[in-house]
């Protein structure tokens, strides 16, 4: 019996290289480590470098010395470039980017061997740690907390791109996003599929009055908290040319609405093809203006809790002209989305509350926003 020679059997052996011919062969790239850090409405800190030939800003971190570990030089940066008196915790790393020495943002005729950067989770700073931040004034000019929708014009393309995937693991709670020159490399999550941004509002810190509205006020918008069976609640995303901003199932209360209640079961349909049940009051959120409304001076946003019973297919939305994106979120991460800071947290919580009592619905376990199928769901 001969044996079969294989094509490797005629490859002459590779010569064994020294370790110092080995360590000179390796992929040399810099590191870097950065700080996703935040306000308690999900406005994102950036700082504006004194030492940049260009205008761009930063995430806080800095350039990984040799023999040192990213998330030690990570928090060492932000007590150096916050002043703050006591160090602030890494929760865990949002995002590691690869950025090839060919990318287009790169200033032309810089020497770059290409860089691998950790992004990690800052957490969020209480309003008194803003008021103590005190920058280094001979490395930077100025902070800015900024919706992310500001903040990505602000900073390099690509750099925006690393600041979104890293934001929106944090908020979407998915996995360490992995990306190459600003993109993903493993599967596209929901907020980012749909470039869905955190909806910053000024009534965000307006209270939620919990008994009935005054005859006085005309209820000019009715928004609801949409349970399907898991716990879970119903956002809808608006796209636009700035990226989706998310929101509630609800909207403005028609001439032709009978009640409040009819208004969200209308919108409800049109925007997310949602059947609703049971919808109950949770309270008001004062207008003093009406702005939005074309001025019409003081009125009642109404808040509300529901059950969904059923979720279609996806269709076009006849106020808008176009579909929304639909997702499913824990009750805490809808309120970050919605970015209503700790009003918006403890009505995420009131609302889940209402949903156990009356209805029996268990408290959403956490786990990663998702998007509702186009053909819709079957509920239990």
């Amino acid at each position: 019996m001969t044996t079969p020679v294989s094509r490797s059997d005629h490859v002459a052996p590779r010569a064994a290289l020294s370790a110092g011919q080995h360590a000179a062969s390796r992929h040399a790239v810099w590191v870097g480590a950065a700080a996703l850090v935040t306000d308690q409405v999900g406005r994102v800190l950036l700082v504006h470098p004194t030492y940049r030939e260009d205008d761009r800003w930063l995430l806080l971190g800095g350039v990984v010395e040799p023999g040192e570990h990213p998330h030690v030089r990570c928090r060492r940066e932000i007590t150096e470039e916050l002043g703050l008196a006591a160090d602030l915790p890494l929760a865990r790393v949002l995002a590691v980017h690869s950025l090839s020495p060919r990318h287009p943002d790169l200033q032309p005729g810089t020497p770059f061997p290409g860089e691998i950067r950790y992004v990690f989770d800052g957490g969020t700073l209480t309003p008194d740690q803003v008021k103590a931040i005190r920058l280094p004034r001979e490395e930077l000019s100025e902070f800015a907390f900024l919706e992310t929708r500001d903040a990505v014009q602000r900073l390099r393309p690509v750099d925006g791109q690393i600041m979104l995937a890293a934001y929106r693991a944090r908020i979407g709670d998915t996995a360490t996003a992995h990306l190459a020159d600003g993109r993903h490399i493993l599967d596209i999550p929901a907020l980012d599929r749909h470039d869905v941004h955190v909806r910053y509002r000024p009534l965000w810190n307006s209270p939620l009055n919990r008994g009935p509205v005054p005859e006085r006020l005309p209820v000019q918008q009715a928004w609801a908290w949409c349970f399907v069976p898991d716990g879970r609640v119903v956002l809808v995303a608006d796209p636009g040319p700035r990226g989706a901003l998310p929101m509630l199932p609800g909207g403005t209360v028609e001439k032709t609405d009978p009640t409040p209640e009819d208004a969200l079961h209308r919108e409800a349909t049109e925007e997310a093809q949602l059947t609703l049940t049971d919808p109950m009051r949770l309270g008001w959120v004062l207008d003093e203006t009406g702005e939005v409304y074309g001025a019409v001076g003081p009125n009642a946003r109404l808040r509300l809790a529901a059950r969904v019973t059923a979720i279609g297919p996806a269709a076009v939305d006849p106020a808008t002209g176009h579909p929304f994106a639909r997702l499913l979120a824990t009750p805490a991460q809808a309120a970050a989305l919605l970015g209503w800071g700790p009003p918006g947290a403890r009505q995420a919580l009131l609302a889940a509350k209402t949903a156990r009592e009356q209805w029996g619905l268990p408290t959403a376990r956490p786990g990663a926003i998702e998007e509702i199928p186009a053909e819709g769901m079957r509920l239990s």
